[in-house]
């Protein structure tokens, strides 16, 4: 087994590139995950976020390229030789076993003396707060206790990584919210590596200590979810993380890391290396997310003029729809729930904008 020298690295992809016939799903991918690091693979359906998964399972083998764990070449390794833990977004579960026997499955294919087996299951269901469960059936469990069964199943034979496709899909708004809190809890208090495949914006930047946005077999930026949402590095990155609004404007000028964008009297500082191949009074389009731009009077200097046309009350903030001459409608997400009394539906507001976080790119090629 060839060995790579890697030491602070749990899993490494080189150049992984995987076809479907004549669909290419991963395109010389390369990818290092550090030992304890939470990495969250993101993208829409078909980006090839699962195939990575599954190829760092063993349960897909890579065209090209190679595959490492722990320091070792995995990609003649079989599945069950890994070490690895897994999650299903199904959970997966025995429906003939009761809760005790699904958790210890792992260990007695890996046969694991019966005293120290009984230990593990133990210490693994009170890690998911699951003691006193043991003889129930899953069809006895609630959704919520079911992943928990599974993630103790995955968690039981002390594995060197822990795969998860999108676990919480299933469950509830607020159980998902909750059991995010309680994987992360232990996922530290266990130092365990981790790789979770979602499509969900919102999970994967509350979870993660690095995000990998995938779109159609590549990789499109890889960072810790603060530089992901703030400086996004193309334009496929800005749409799809979080909530934004494109707005069209021109490109004034470039000066050493910064640009700056006419939006007809408004003008907006951006980084400039997106803009660094575009010439001076081209077309740009500025991405802005919600919470950057502001209402203010009507008719103030630099700013833009619109009228709202819709009002969407979320609790904790509201979400202002307005429309502008010569732009898409815009979402402003004011905090509390003040707006939507101080600016009902048909008055007319200005709008400034907050240009830390803005990015601009070219516009696109069609």
């Amino acid at each position: 087994m060839a060995l790579l020298d890697s030491k602070d690295d749990a899993v490494r992809f080189d150049g992984v590139t995987k076809r479907f016939g004549n669909v290419v799903a991963l395109n010389e991918v390369s990818l290092t995950i550090g030992r304890g690091e939470f990495m969250t693979l993101l993208g829409p359906s078909g980006c090839g976020k699962t195939t990575l998964l599954k190829l760092a399972a063993g349960f897909l083998g890579p065209d090209n390229g190679s595959i490492a764990i722990d320091g070792k070449c995995v990609n003649a390794v079989p599945t069950y030789k890994r070490e690895i833990g897994m999650m299903f977004q199904n959970y997966a579960l025995f429906p003939h076993m009761n809760v005790a026997e699904n958790v210890a499955y792992g260990l007695k294919t890996r046969r694991v003396p019966r005293h120290e087996c009984r230990q593990r299951v133990a210490e693994a269901l009170a890690l998911v707060k699951l003691t006193g469960m043991e003889d129930r059936r899953p069809r006895q469990l609630s959704g919520g206790q079911q992943q928990r069964v599974a993630l103790a199943r995955a968690l039981v034979i002390n594995p060197t990584v822990l795969l998860l496709d999108e676990p919480f899909s299933a469950l509830d708004k607020n159980l998902r919210a909750s059991m995010q809190v309680e994987l992360r809890e232990i996922q530290r208090k266990l130092g365990l590596t981790t790789i979770f495949v979602t499509h969900d914006q919102s999970e994967a930047l509350s979870l993660s200590d690095r995000m990998a946005v995938m779109s159609e077999g590549q990789i499109r930026q890889l960072g810790t979810p603060v530089d992901v949402y703030r400086r996004p590095s193309d334009r496929f990155v800005a749409s799809f993380v979080g909530d934004t609004n494109r707005l069209r404007g021109q490109l004034v000028g470039v000066a050493a890391a910064h640009a700056l964008i006419a939006l007809g009297t408004t003008h907006v500082t951006v980084p400039s290396e997106p803009l660094s191949d575009v010439r001076p009074s081209a077309s740009v389009d500025l991405f802005v997310r919600p919470e950057h731009l502001h209402i203010v009077p009507a008719g103030k200097p630099g700013t833009m003029t619109g009228n709202v046309v819709a009002q969407v009350y979320h609790g904790g903030h509201v979400d202002l729809q307005i429309d502008t001459c010569g732009q898409d409608r815009l979402l402003v997400r004011s905090a509390g729930d003040q707006a939507m009394a101080r600016w009902p539906l048909g008055t007319q507001v200005g709008i400034s904008i907050d240009a830390d976080g803005c990015a601009a790119f070219p516009l696109a090629q069609h």
